[in-house]
């Protein structure tokens, strides 16, 4: 069994991992002094926030298909950092618009800031099997999740307490920082491949490059697609991956109206309940990379999907009583561990089951995927807001969740038997 020492401490995994932790520090900070922002203007309104989340997700479908393409043609390394370059130099500009007291530039700027962020994550993921042997996937890839989860417990911690105290401007002077920082991180980052994989890209070379001088854009687009549904496993990858934002999308801003009428705090309490949602997530990472390694694949992520839809239900029937803040962080929290497995998992598929040649198109086509879903629920349950209780829509949200899971574990065991017989 990997130790998760063996692999976090190695020099070039963890420049990146501890790259992101700062990377996603300064975006809890900038995310909180967005929805500060936006509150300002247009309070306990779903639809305003759906509006700029809006101009987060389009560049998923416009820039993202095109980026996978290039990433992997180009360095990987290198577009991280100019991507981070690029995002931090783009986040000072917000200051600029407030302060000029104009609004429709910082949704230009906040869209360019996630067109890079396009080439940033594909990036990212595809560079990890450059820098893990094979047998140490599971285990990065809970690591690279618990980055996240890290900085979201030092971000959500902070960025409601900053922004009340200080105001929103900071959280977008902290993020620019953290972009830069991220940048130099990664620099360090010196990806190698061993003597076997040199020997079979020899092999192999003059044939990639009649291909690519063969294809255009469009055609590698499209090849991209096509992989995402040419074996079983990577259907259930991109169908789950699909419903988990869809799901996502539809309670995204939702729950952050309904905990502020909840509790009455703009961000305070989003901030804390952020906390223990991102500890969930640690715990759930973690937890699962230390001793799920022998427990992968489909079963997983369906099992997951139900105690996480579950979990989204009870925690959206208690907090629409009359809820202690304590008890309602720790059913947050019971979110947060029962659907991290299913992103750990769902990467380590696609790491084992897609050539490197294509992954970086593969991680594109799976975020346009997934975020088409989480775009279209996220509008729907904004406009279904108006006429349902923000708590109706979580339940429901939450039935469908452990709906869909359960009718993926009863058919996993059906399809079982079928063999058996």
């Amino acid at each position: 069994m990997t130790r998760f020492r063996e692999v976090l401490f190695k020099k070039n995994f963890f420049s990146l991992w501890s790259g992101q932790i700062v990377s996603e520090f300064g975006d809890r900070l900038n995310q909180m002094a967005l929805i500060a922002l936006i509150y300002s203007k247009e309070p306990g309104s779903v639809m305003a926030m759906a509006k700029l989340l809006f101009f987060v997700i389009v560049p998923v479908f416009i820039v993202g298909p095109v980026a996978g393409v290039y990433v992997d043609r180009w360095n990987r390394k290198k577009i991280m950092i100019l991507s981070d370059v690029l995002r931090g130099l783009m986040v000072l500009l917000i200051p600029l618009f407030i302060w000029l007291n104009v609004m429709w530039p910082i949704y230009v700027v906040v869209f360019f800031i996630f067109s890079a962020t396009r080439f940033f994550l594909p990036s990212k993921m595809a560079l990890i099997p450059a820098i893990v042997s094979r047998d140490k996937l599971l285990v990065a890839n809970s690591l690279s999740n618990s980055t996240r989860m890290i900085a979201s417990i030092l971000g959500f911690a902070l960025a409601g307490f900053i922004v009340k105290w200080v105001g929103h401007l900071w959280g977008f002077y902290l993020d620019s920082m953290s972009y830069f920082v991220s940048a130099g991180l990664i620099a360090l980052i010196s990806p190698r491949k061993n003597l076997g994989e040199i020997a079979e890209g020899i092999q192999t070379v003059t044939k990639d490059i009649k291909k690519v001088r063969r294809k255009n854009v469009w055609s590698e687009i499209v090849e991209g697609l096509r992989y995402m549904f040419d074996e079983d496993k990577m259907k259930v990858v991109t169908g789950t991956l699909f419903l988990l934002m869809a799901g996502t999308g539809a309670i995204f801003c939702v729950i952050i109206v309904f905990i502020q009428e909840a509790f009455g705090s703009v961000t305070e309490a989003l901030g804390i309940f952020g906390v223990f949602l991102g500890v969930g997530l640690f715990l759930g990472t973690v937890l699962y990379g230390k001793f799920g390694q022998a427990f992968q694949g489909p079963r997983v992520i369906f099992a997951s999907l139900t105690l996480c839809g579950a979990a989204v239900g009870v925690f959206a029937f208690y907090v629409g009583g009359s809820p202690v803040f304590v008890v309602g962080g720790a059913l947050l929290m019971l979110v947060g561990i029962t659907a991290a497995p299913i992103l750990t998992c769902t990467n380590t598929m696609v790491h084992t089951l897609v050539p490197d040649e294509v992954r970086g198109r593969i991680f594109s086509s799976l975020e346009a995927v997934v975020h088409l879903a989480f775009l279209l629920f996220m509008l729907l349950s904004a406009y279904l807001a108006r006429f349902i209780s923000n708590k109706v829509i979580l339940l429901v949200s939450g039935a469908i969740f452990a709906a869909a899971g359960l009718a993926g574990l009863v058919l996993i065991l059906a399809r079982r038997n079928r063999l058996a017989s």
